[in-house]
């Protein structure tokens, strides 16, 4: 198996999971269309609360549970959770 077909497979998942887990690290990657639209809704609203609310207060209590929310989900709609890795699965 090339490093190329190990890439495509570990971006694959099963139906109902939007993010494949990070080959490297903690954490996921979006790999349907709707984990992108999860993300760039979150990105989205995040720029905004940085932008148009006054004071770092404001933009703390809007932007600390939209992150975590955003991790909520990423790490239910992850195939395969989320732990470290350290490269592909031998």
């Amino acid at each position: 198996m090339t490093i190329k077909d190990r890439i495509e497979k570990s971006y694959r998942v099963r139906d109902g999971y939007w993010f494949a887990p990070k080959r490297f690290g903690m954490g996921a990657v979006p790999v349907t269309w709707q984990g992108w639209l999860a993300t760039i809704i979150y990105v989205a609203l995040l720029f905004a609360c940085v932008r148009l609310l006054p004071g770092i207060a404001a933009k703390l209590a809007v932007g600390v549970p939209l992150t975590i929310g955003f991790m909520v989900i990423a790490a239910r709609k992850t195939d395969g959770g989320w732990h470290w890795r350290w490269g592909f699965k031998k």
